[in-house]
């Protein structure tokens, strides 16, 4: 990464702080001043303090001396504990805040985005890196420590400017102990960085691992996942596949600490022999007369936390820099771009209902795959229509229904709503017209009235009726809580699991409940046996009125009620028309896949 990379990451970070919470941010730079001025003035004052009882100043003088360390020190502190505790505060809200930035990510992507296996992989790295330290936790230490370490290092300076200017120190001392000091801090510079790289190569190597490792984990926790493990007796193999993992990552940390701590020892040598010439230097100068008792107290305290702070400094620069790559990709994920063409046109509202959906010569492949999920696709059908989406599984009719909704743009050719590509039209507005209940539809740990309306507020009224239309009358009438009722134990011990069927009613009412002009069921009762799904198909055909609605199966009684039936096969159209015009058909796909099901219902 080039200095003009580093720079614009760290300006980016920097401003990304102050933009979430300039409150957060403001009181760790001033919590960091005040804790690295503090140590300081208790060293400034001791040397004093000394300094007047070798000359036997007046008591008085001592008193204020004393008075002057603590009570400095004490307000110091003061104003750093209310700091601290406004830091705090933020800092609690400012993470809740970060967390939910994914959500809100998450919700601003293009379905295409939500489905990229890439993009997935990116987001787990990114939140594992967080939780292990890196990105948004070292940024904010880097920030906060750079801070009080730069403060220390001035007052250092400050303290010892004195020394270096006495001239009864001959000078080769001065130039030595110089020297050493430099040496010093150029090794902790090298040793440290070597440090930081090793450490980089050890989580680097380590990300798959840790992926790994931590789906186990989350499948482990899983209730749901409960009875598998013990029906299957994977208890066993769980946990021995865990605990490779976990022997991989002790082995390699174990090499990991070997060379951080052969890479210390330099460091911890180079140190001690800095205080030991310090030292030696200012006994030459108490000899000579020119150095105060109370001054090499001072003079050894500034020196080493000088290089103790210039040795943290560095260190906090390299990770700052090593911080960079990972902040990098933390980016990337909040940079991936909706690429979803977004129209203005607003979708039209007419009193004669004459609207009309067409594809014409659409074709597309999901992104990263050179298989046709769909090839020349040409339909046209009026709203008000039943259409019928009817194949085998993989023949397109799921891709089919996601184009329809824009959750993808075609690759080839171009959808119309009245004549219009459907990509001018606002897009927040088109996807409101649909209702849409897909075969691996979700409910949510919430209560029953908020799953139908897809929302925290809703009209009780219109929730129980949408759910009586649905045919969970009765078991509406066993609950509770009504439609206060939780669904999951999640959020509440007495919240209901209810059975697959109830479940799909439930995702039917939520379809009802919008009430959007078109209504697609996406094989969302494939769970339920023939008989079941076509009562629930001719019930929701009657409860859908005027409205467009497309139902795709590939149970074909199901749609023998839709006025018009698509047959799809490897992602074309190969029929269409009513269910007697293609059963009529025997060389047609159709009549095949009737008579192949129709076989297992009679004698």
């Amino acid at each position: 990464m080039k200095l003009r990379e580093h720079i614009s990451i760290a300006k980016r970070a920097v401003k990304m702080v102050f933009g979430q919470s300039k409150t957060f941010a403001l009181c760790t730079i001033l919590n960091s001043f005040l804790a690295a001025i503090t140590p300081y003035v208790p060293i400034w004052f001791s040397a004093k303090l000394i300094d007047a009882l070798f000359a036997e100043a007046p008591v008085e003088t001592l008193i204020l001396y004393v008075t002057l360390t603590v009570g400095i020190v004490f307000l110091l502190q003061l104003l750093k504990t209310y700091v601290s505790h406004q830091k705090n505060i933020s800092s609690s809200v400012m993470y809740r805040m970060e967390d939910w930035q994914y959500a809100e990510k998450a919700m601003r992507m293009s379905y295409e985005s939500i489905e990229s296996r890439d993009v997935q992989l990116l987001r787990n790295r990114i939140r594992m890196e967080t939780q292990t330290g890196y990105n948004r936790f070292y940024l904010h230490m880097c920030m906060e420590y750079a801070v009080r370490y730069i403060t220390e290092i001035f007052c250092s300076l400050a303290l010892t400017v004195s020394f270096f200017m006495n001239r009864t120190i001959p000078l080769y001392m001065k130039l030595g102990l110089l020297a050493l000091l430099v040496l010093t801090v150029v090794c902790n510079i090298m040793l440290t960085a070597k440090q930081k790289k090793e450490e980089g190569f050890f989580y680097e190597q380590n990300v798959m691992r840790n992926t790994v490792g931590e789906k186990y984990s989350q499948y482990i926790g899983d209730y749901s996942a409960g009875m598998d493990i013990r029906l299957y007796q994977m208890a066993e193999d769980i946990v021995e596949s865990q605990s490779a993992l976990n022997r991989e990552y002790t082995e390699k940390s174990l090499g990991l600490h070997k060379k951080l701590t052969a890479l210390t020892v330099p460091q911890i040598f180079l140190s001690h022999a800095l205080q030991y010439m310090t030292y030696l230097v200012l006994i030459v100068g108490a000899i000579a007369g020119s150095v105060s008792v109370g001054s090499i107290a001072k003079y050894v305290s500034c020196i080493m936390m000088l290089l103790t702070s210039l040795a943290k400094l560095v260190a906090m620069f390299q990770i700052s820099i090593v911080n960079h790559g990972y902040l990098k990709r933390y980016f990337s994920y909040f940079d991936i771009p909706n690429n979803m063409y977004q129209g203005s046109l607003t979708v039209e509202k007419r009193d004669d209902n004459e609207y009309y959906v067409e594809f014409r010569d659409v074709s597309f492949k999901y992104p990263g795959s050179d298989v046709w999920a769909l090839r020349h696709v040409n339909l046209k059908f009026k709203v008000g229509e039943k259409l019928a989406v009817v194949g085998m599984n993989g023949s397109g009719k799921t891709t089919f229904i996601k184009l329809l909704c824009r959750l993808y743009d075609p690759a080839e050719g171009e959808i119309l709503l009245n004549g219009v590509n459907i990509k001018k039209y606002n897009y927040d507005e088109y996807m409101s017209v649909f209702s849409v209940v897909f075969q691996d539809y979700r409910l949510f740990a919430f209560t029953l009235g908020q799953n139908v309306a897809a929302s925290t507020d809703y009209d009780e009224e219109r929730v129980k009726h949408c759910l009586h239309q649905a045919g969970f009358k009765e078991r509406l009438e066993t609950l509770p809580n009504g439609t206060e009722t939780y669904l999951f134990k999640n959020y509440d011990k007495n919240g209901v699991e209810f059975s697959g069927g109830e479940t799909q009613k439930i995702a039917l009412a939520r379809a009802l409940y919008k009430d959007a002009p078109f209504i697609i069921l996406d094989e969302p009762t494939a769970a339920l046996d023939p008989v079941s799904e076509y009562e629930v198909y001719s019930n929701f055909n009657r409860i859908s009125g005027e409205k467009t609605a497309i139902y795709i199966s590939h149970r074909l009684a199901s749609c023998r009620f839709c006025d018009k039936i698509a047959v799809f096969d490897h992602g074309e159209i190969i029929q269409r028309g009513s269910h007697d015009e293609l059963v009529a058909d025997k060389n047609g796909k159709y009549y095949e896949l009737w008579h192949a099901q129709a076989q297992y219902y009679t004698e």
